[in-house]
């Protein structure tokens, strides 16, 4: 099977980051929060949990640069989380008890009655599920004449795959794209454009199975919906369409939120749960297996909606927020504020901060501790041996692993496969975390001394370049090569696109790189995020990720004139460890309180933050 492949020029055309020059410490102050986000954060009446004491009110921490004004922090009482309703299963039906069952010789199965009469048994078609990338190619569909491409270029963010997990595909389903269909809800809206309106029962069960895996956003909601903080935002969202996606987008309308949503990432839509959003009402435009055009096609159509103007941007990967800002500037500078939750979408608006070009407030909340944390360790930690085993089987005792870079996402890979009996190796640019390798048992070498008998590469850098094609060429036959880290840079993938190579699809996501002599490599979701391509995320994990950007669009909508600047902010460390308590009670936790004395002698709030700014958790 061919897969399309973003070319250099293409990819050249995205702006390049330098990551020194782009110190959220320069421009990430901390302010007060407003009185919606201090009423989103505050229990409900007899709505939290009844054992909990009641906080008194506590300051907002201080800024790193002159705070402006506004009022304090409110209180951030932990809340159990909303009991889910859980799907019973249907009861099976006995057989006639009457009957015996006997199978014929071509397979089918016989009755006996009583009497001895024989009569066959209705036969039973099995339907086979099929995976979109068993039916199709990706980007097969070629772009009719007359339609202009609206961008030559497509973000590299948006090429990594977020999940493999199958979407129900219809038999019926051709090769017709979306935009060429005309479908409508059972509302009777065609305010939408997605693969199949029909798959939407299968995705709103799993948006149902993700609410029970995410009760901070659960309990969001039912805390904050009666007094309807988000009323009369305007939201435009970019990110990857899940069913955790989606239990967001309904929490942000429970709030009183409009939203348009496209997807961040050409293969990550689940198209189910596209289409159980749109027969919701959300205006989504989203299929798997968009095209370069289709991509920036879906985010125009998101945008340039007659008489409606969005006042909040949420971002994952800086594309959307690209788009509007180069191609709608007037509408750009009526924004109220931009939540962007990943490393290139955060380094963007690094950018434009610096080249004095940013007029809107943005929140970074890719680097609040919570989600980086959750979202890069402990689930890196997890999701590493499941994408592995589910592409190649392989068993993980004894193999020679080299994982490229310590960082958190590193941290976690390295702590899996040691746990698994695995023999690791580190290479690192940065000593303190090279140090922190050593520490923790592992050799740190350069990529050049083991490359020739290591088992399996793994780059976890959010840098471009880590694995050359010098380094293929010595790798040993059958190593399998993979990227955990930012992007689809990691491993230059377009070295391998040459005549002399054969490449061999042997399944979903993994193809064997064949050289001249024999000698192939593993090469796992061309280089993509493995975590996200050949694996799902845990939904929990994506409840903090969620709970943080509701959060940011809740603050910096209701902020007061004058609080957030032209600027970039980092998420408030109150609302971060609000986001942690929120979660507590899935694990049936109780936190200690500290007495007036305690809390007088460290010199903190009793209800917090409890760490300063610097703090490294």
């Amino acid at each position: 099977m061919s897969v399309q492949v973003v070319s250099a020029a293409a990819a050249a055309k995205v702006p390049e980051v330098e990551l020194k020059d782009l110190s959220p410490s320069e421009a990430a102050p901390q302010l007060g929060l407003s009185p919606a986000a201090v009423s989103a954060m505050a229990p409900a009446a007899g709505g939290g949990d009844p054992e909990a004491p009641a906080p008194a009110p506590a300051p907002a921490p201080a800024a790193e640069r002159p705070p402006a004004p506004g009022p304090g922090s409110g209180p951030a009482a932990a809340l159990s989380a909303a009991a889910g309703k859980v799907p019973q299963a249907s009861a099976m039906k006995r057989s006639d008890p009457h009957h015996q069952h006997q199978r014929l010789r071509d397979g089918g199965e016989a009755l006996v009655s009583p009497d001895g009469t024989v009569t066959e048994a209705p036969r039973t078609v099995k339907k086979q599920i099929q995976f979109a990338d068993q039916k199709q190619e990706f980007n097969k569909r070629p772009t009719k004449i007359g339609r202009r491409s609206l961008s030559r270029s497509i973000s590299q963010s948006s090429t990594d795959s977020y999940s493999s997990a199958a979407s129900y595909t219809d038999s019926s389903d051709d090769e017709t794209s979306p935009r060429d269909k005309q479908q409508k809800n059972s509302k009777g809206s065609s305010d939408f454009c997605v693969k199949n309106i029909k798959q939407a029962e299968f995705g709103r069960r799993e948006i149902e199975i993700a609410e029970q895996e995410m009760p901070a956003l659960m309990a969001l909601r039912k805390r904050a919906q009666g007094e309807k903080p988000l009323a009369g935002a305007k939201i435009v969202g970019c990110t990857h369409i899940t069913a955790q996606t989606a239990v967001l987008m309904e929490t942000l309308g429970a709030l009183g939120a409009q939203c348009r949503w496209a997807a961040c990432n050409i293969y990550s839509t689940l198209n189910e749960v596209a289409a159980a959003l749109a027969e919701s009402g959300f205006p989504v435009f989203a299929w798997k297996g968009e095209s370069e055009d289709d991509f920036w096609w879906c985010i125009d159509r998101c945008v340039n909606v007659e008489g409606w103007q969005p006042n909040m941007i949420l971002d994952d990967g800086g594309d959307l927020t690209h788009w509007i800002y180069k191609k709608y500037p007037n509408m750009f500078k009526k924004i109220k504020g931009i939540v962007e939750e990943s490393v290139t979408g955060v380094h963007r608006l690094y950018q434009l901060s610096k080249a004095g070009k940013l007029c809107v407030p943005a929140m970074n909340v890719n680097d609040s501790v919570t989600k980086q944390k959750f979202d890069n360790l402990y689930c890196c930690r997890e999701s590493i041996l499941d994408g592995l085993k589910r592409t190649t089987d392989m068993m993980f005792g004894g193999k020679q692993v080299v994982v490229c870079g310590y960082g958190e996402v590193g941290k976690g890979c390295c702590a899996a496969l040691k746990a698994m009996g695995s023999i690791v190796y580190v290479t690192e640019i940065d000593p303190i975390c090279a140090l922190q390798a050593c520490m923790d048992g592992f050799r740190l070498v350069k990529l050049n001394e083991v490359i020739r008998q290591v088992d399996i590469v793994i780059t976890c850098t959010g840098n471009k370049n880590v694995v050359t094609r010098e380094h293929l060429d010595r790798m040993k036959n059958s190593c399998i090569v993979c990227n955990m880290g930012h992007s689809n840079t990691e491993i230059d993938v377009a070295s391998l696109r040459t005549p002399e190579l054969t490449w061999e699809r042997v399944r979903s996501q993994v193809d064997h790189v064949i050289w001249p002599d024999g000698k192939r490599i593993v090469l796992l979701a061309e280089g993509r995020l493995l975590n996200l391509s050949c694996s799902t995320v845990p939904t929990f994990v994506l409840s903090i990720t969620a709970t943080t950007q509701a959060l940011a669009l809740i603050e910096l909508y209701n902020a007061p004139e004058g609080r957030y600047k032209q600027d970039v902010y980092l998420l408030p460390k109150k609302m971060d460890e609000y986001v942690a308590s929120l979660h507590l009670p899935t694990f049936d936790a109780h936190l200690t309180e500290l007495t007036d004395e305690q809390a007088k002698y460290l010199g903190l709030n009793k209800n917090g933050p409890f760490k300063p700014n610097y703090y490294r958790y």
